[in-house]
């Protein structure tokens, strides 16, 4: 399996709606919550299993030439603990660098900030809390 941008219509439909599965349903967010204004600027990470049901995906824009964000990084439930999420999250390393981008940001919720620290990412003070109770951290790693 590799990690690649989604590339039709129905791959796009599948990569929102596991977004929206992982990242806004469980607090009740809105059809349409795990999309931004950044979408079409954006690069669109996917892995798929072989029938094409999304194991993982994740988004990558900037900020800034030199600043990447990395957001809606999000593992299907029966995915977790098999380095989807990392394989992500090199995928979009990579796309950043490509780009120029001298460092990359991001916002983990507090469950997940470990991950990223074994990452290299390192935590540079509160991030947002979302549904009034998801707490995040905003987290750092210059890309050399």
């Amino acid at each position: 399996m590799q990690v690649r941008p989604p590339q039709t219509d129905a791959e796009f439909a599948r990569y929102y709606d596991l977004r929206y599965r992982v990242l806004r349903a469980p607090w009740g967010g809105e059809p349409g919550s795990e999309r931004d204004e950044q979408e079409d600027a954006a690069d669109h990470a996917l892995l798929v299993d072989d029938a094409g049901n999304p194991l993982a995906v994740g988004r990558l824009h900037l900020n800034a030439p030199e600043e990447a964000q990395v957001r809606y990084v999000a593992v299907a439930e029966e995915a977790r603990g098999r380095g989807y999420g990392r394989q992500i999250m090199a995928y979009l390393e990579a796309v950043a660098r490509g780009r120029g981008a001298a460092a990359i940001v991001l916002n983990a919720r507090e469950g997940v900030v470990r991950f990223y620290e074994k990452l290299g990412y390192q935590v540079a003070g509160p991030g947002p809390t979302l549904f009034g109770t998801v707490k995040h951290s905003r987290m750092h790693k210059p890309l050399k």
